[in-house]
């Protein structure tokens, strides 16, 4: 195995992949310049205008705030993004505006909308990534304190090798850490992200300390997939998108995906097929303010359901390999519960919180 690669820089805050990684679509490109322009006006108006109005004014199909605690062009802006074309292309609202609050693991967005109590013409756009950045940066705020509205979709990691490396299946990579766990390098996204997590599974699964896992954080998905090409890594995880080029070629081989089952468009098995108990969906969702009533909630539920049900987010799905997940009310709220729960204590082991 080779020596451990120095970290290569600063992994995104978000942890979330960037665009490159998302196939774009037609109705996308076509709202991108609106997009744009919406989240310009957002940025220079932060959310006054919605804190000028009285929790009784003008609703979600008015004017609907989509916040994305993370930079332009990462996973979490490209699917709030998505949401935000097939919302004015079906005029179910008046107005959708995004504003990228981008720090801190997605924590300085979550802070944001914990102190928005009551206003229900407010989303955030969140998933997985989040939940560990909670642990990695101590927030005082969890999304047990948010309003959970919405899961829209989930997609997967791949945990690879390169086409050279001895491990032809994923029962080899678990000895090998089991052997010299910190003689191992993997590497992936932001410390503390979905990559992260998984590897720090798999590598749990094989009965070593997590805490020793040798994980270096990329900047981005590019950089990844360089560093396993060049041999500073001994493995990759990432998902399947920022992958699929090289896996094609020959130049990774895939040992398995974080999937509870297969998934038709990709030729991976699950890690449950190799015995290995280890399942980690990278979900992305929507959540509202705390302090809602009701009726509210109710509301942007109604919403979220009405943009799922569309044949363009049904085709964005499809374009980009989301898996429908599609949940609201107390199936989400108590989804949101136990992922919860069990990211805070694979956050433990690796030692991130």
């Amino acid at each position: 195995m080779p020596p451990p690669a120095t970290p290569p820089g600063q992994a995104p805050e978000s942890g979330e992949q960037p665009e490159s990684a998302v196939r774009t679509t037609r109705r996308r490109l076509l709202a991108n310049t609106g997009a744009l322009l919406l989240g310009a006006a957002a940025v220079g108006l932060g959310f006054a205008d919605a804190r000028s109005k009285t929790t009784g004014g003008a609703g979600p199909r008015d004017r609907l705030h989509m916040l994305v605690p993370a930079a332009p062009g990462g996973g979490w802006d490209t699917v709030a993004r998505e949401v935000q074309a097939v919302a004015q292309e079906h005029a179910l609202t008046d107005t959708i505006e995004v504003l990228n609050v981008p720090g801190a693991a997605g924590t300085i967005g979550l802070a944001r909308l914990i102190n928005q109590v009551g206003r229900g013409d407010t989303l955030m756009m969140t998933g997985t990534v989040m939940m560990g950045g909670i642990e990695t940066t101590g927030s005082p705020n969890t999304l047990r304190d948010a309003t959970p509205i919405a899961r829209l979709a989930d997609d997967y990691a791949v945990l690879a090798v390169p086409a050279d490396s001895p491990a032809e299946r994923v029962e080899d990579l678990l000895d090998a850490w089991r052997a010299d766990t910190a003689g191992v390098v993997v590497g992936g996204g932001s410390v503390g992200g979905t990559d992260h997590l998984l590897a720090g599974m798999l590598s749990g699964s094989a009965g070593a300390q997590a805490s020793e896992l040798n994980y270096i954080p990329y900047a981005g998905g590019g950089e990844a997939v360089a560093g396993a090409l060049n041999g500073s890594l001994d493995a990759i995880v990432s998902g399947y998108t920022e992958l699929s080029e090289q896996l094609k070629t020959g130049q990774l081989r895939a040992l398995g995906i974080s999937a509870p089952q297969r998934i038709p468009e990709i030729d991976i098995a699950p890690f449950r097929e190799h015995g290995v108990d280890v399942e980690l969906a990278n979900w992305r969702g929507l959540f509202a303010p705390p302090g809602l009533d009701p009726e509210q909630r109710a509301e942007l539920e109604q919403l979220t359901t009405e943009i799922h049900d569309t044949p363009e987010w049904q085709d964005t799905l499809t374009t980009n390999i989301w898996q429908d997940t599609f949940q609201i009310g107390d199936e989400f709220e108590g989804f949101v519960d136990t992922e919860t729960s069990r990211i805070q204590r694979i956050s433990r082991e690796l030692g991130l919180s």
